[in-house]
């Protein structure tokens, strides 16, 4: 054979030496395994596995030599390293860039901590909040009783507090307490979440459901959290969430100050450098947790909240309002405009008006005292007060008359104060004290004739007809 053939049949034989055991396991199924060859684990199924809670690599090897027992295996270490390869060609990940100040990723740590009653002795769990801005990895924890709608406010409000800032978005993941309806695309907040976010100047924008990697801050400073705050808290115990989260803060600060291991600098560093500069501003007043409900209103302009009844404008009638309710005030808002709010009351059955929101003949009406209709009286004259004070003092309730004295006032209007007067003097002159007999007397014109004589007049001007004042009438006095 010429030399320059047998390199040529060198690569040829060496090529079918290595193509042999994969075409007999192609072609011939049956066939045996080459020898020294190790079988492999469908790593399909092994990717899928390890997505369920509490599934390792540690579990899945040795179910794989358990299943293969009986020939060669791979060792765990040569496992892992096949495992990560696979998955390495299934997905790639890509690297998010934070900005500063965009992002506040907030969640709640898995473990918990154990609260002790002092009294009972009974053990609750204090659930951990945690918040880390994106760009700095400046990282907030505290404890809350639970996990509701106002623990996740709370966390929040704390938090903002704490950065000293207000960042363009808040990213949870998908609570009921604060997602209705956790849409993959359009997720929808619930109104009170909605509240608090407008009133920090910011938005929520949640992370799809299923997928940390949106939320990947959250995730890993939740890990930090547990490993370097709650793993050194596992052997204290705590009676009251005051005393865990004075805890917490000592070794929170020393958590953003602890130096990075791949880079210069250190949390709190990073975040004075980066996010604190770019931070909006707090607003001046924290927020507070505001409930909202629909209600309807009453055809009186009042509206039922939690048993009391609150005003609005009249010409709200019968229409649909919305009410925030927070532990001090009520405020109700039309078409997302407030239109009245009141100081919150707990008194069932009773209303809380405002004058404003009543109908200009309710205000009149309501302005209306005794006093103050008899001082219209007694500013108009002597006679007119005394009937107003016959209307207000002969019924069983003053208020009884305030129709009968407005109605007066409608007669001084459309008749005038001078006719008013005399006509209420001819109306005492006969004894008939009251609205009807002063309109008669105004109707017929009788205001402008003389008063009729009193009884005393007439007595007298009869004794003057039958002894007149004369020289030679001398009386009975002459006949002493």
């Amino acid at each position: 054979m010429s030399n320059w053939l047998k390199p040529r049949v060198w690569i040829g034989t060496r090529f079918l030496r290595l193509m042999k055991p994969i075409l007999s396991r192609l072609l011939i199924p049956g066939a045996p395994r080459p020898r020294g060859a190790r079988p492999l684990p469908d790593w399909d199924i092994a990717h899928r596995e390890m997505h369920k809670k509490g599934v390792t690599l540690q579990l899945l090897w040795e179910e794989y030599v358990e299943a293969n027992s009986g020939v060669a295996t791979y060792r765990y270490t040569q496992f892992c390293s096949l495992y990560h390869a696979h998955a390495a060609t299934l997905k790639r990940s890509m690297r998010q860039i934070h900005r500063a100040g965009e992002k506040l990723f907030i969640d709640y740590a898995g473990p918990t901590v154990a609260l002790i009653d002092q009294a009972t002795g009974e053990i609750s769990q204090a659930h951990v909040f945690v918040a880390v801005l994106g760009a700095s990895n400046y990282t907030y924890a505290c404890a809350t009783a639970r996990e509701t709608q106002a623990d996740w406010l709370h966390g929040l409000t704390e938090a903002l507090a704490f950065i000293g800032g207000v960042p363009e978005m808040i990213v949870p993941d998908c609570p009921k307490a604060l997602v209705s309806d956790a849409d993959r695309y359009e997720p929808q907040i619930n109104r009170t979440a909605q509240d608090c976010a407008r009133h920090y100047g910011t938005v929520i924008l949640p992370a799809r459901p299923r997928h940390p990697q949106d939320k990947a801050k959250a995730e890993v400073g939740v890990q930090i959290v547990e490993r370097w705050i709650l793993a050194r808290l596992r052997h204290r115990r705590f009676f009251n969430l005051a005393e865990l989260n004075q805890a917490i803060r000592s070794l929170r600060d020393d958590l953003n100050r602890r130096p990075f291991q791949k880079k210069e600098g250190c949390r709190e560093a990073w975040f004075q450098l980066l996010d604190r500069p770019v931070l909006k501003a707090l607003p001046f007043h924290p927020y507070e947790m505001a409930t909202f409900k629909y209600c309807k209103v009453n055809i009186d302009y009042h509206v039922d909240i939690e048993g009391h009844y609150y005003s609005v404008p009249h010409n709200l009638v019968r229409q649909e309002l919305e009410a925030r309710i927070t532990c001090a005030t009520v405020e109700l808002l039309f078409r997302g405009n407030r239109v009245a709010c009141h100081a919150k009351s707990a008194k069932r059955g009773a209303h809380t008006t405002v004058a404003e929101h009543m109908p200009a003949a309710h205000r009149a009406h309501l302005e209306w005292t005794p006093q103050r209709l008899l001082d219209w009286g007694r500013d108009i004259g002597p006679n007119t007060h005394c009937i107003v004070e016959r209307q207000l003092t002969g019924k069983p309730h003053p208020e009884m008359g305030y129709r009968a004295c407005l109605g007066l006032l409608a007669l001084a209007r459309q008749y005038g104060k001078e006719r008013l007067e005399a006509a209420c003097a001819r109306a005492v002159s006969i004894g008939a004290l009251n609205r009807r007999s002063v309109i008669n007397i105004l109707k017929a014109g009788l205001d402008s004739k003389p008063l009729p004589a009193t009884p005393a007049e007439q007595q007298d001007a009869q004794a003057d007809w039958i002894s007149p004042h004369h020289d030679n009438v001398r009386g009975s006095s002459y006949y002493h």
